[in-house]
């Protein structure tokens, strides 16, 4: 993740230079963000499949999918992931999935 914040620092240098529109900041900084959300929801999983004693072919049966299917799920570098696929696990440890929007800190 340090790696992924010092390219986006990089970028917003950059910006500030004039070789780079603030909007491909921006872009990076999405992207960071979203990796770093996905990220968490990876481990969160990973998380309570070991807390369950879950093996991720058990895991795998449960949700109804392939194991390579479930690899790309709790993959921490992938964020190509629909909600309903972030639904299943939730459903198959028998936990509940949420997504809220907060007000953002100011700046």
């Amino acid at each position: 993740m340090a790696k992924d914040l010092k390219r986006v620092l990089a970028s917003f240098n950059q910006s500030l230079s004039g070789k780079e529109p603030v909007r491909e900041w921006l872009k990076d900084l999405q992207k960071t963000t979203s990796l770093s959300v996905k990220r968490v929801l990876a481990w969160q999983i990973e998380k309570v499949m070991v807390s369950q004693g879950i093996t991720k072919a058990k895991m795998a049966l449960r949700m109804k999918t392939s194991r390579s299917q479930l690899d790309r799920l709790l993959d921490p570098d992938n964020d190509r992931i629909q909600l309903n696929t972030l639904h299943r696990p939730a459903i198959a440890l028998g936990n509940r999935m949420m997504i809220s929007f907060e007000d953002a800190p100011a700046t």
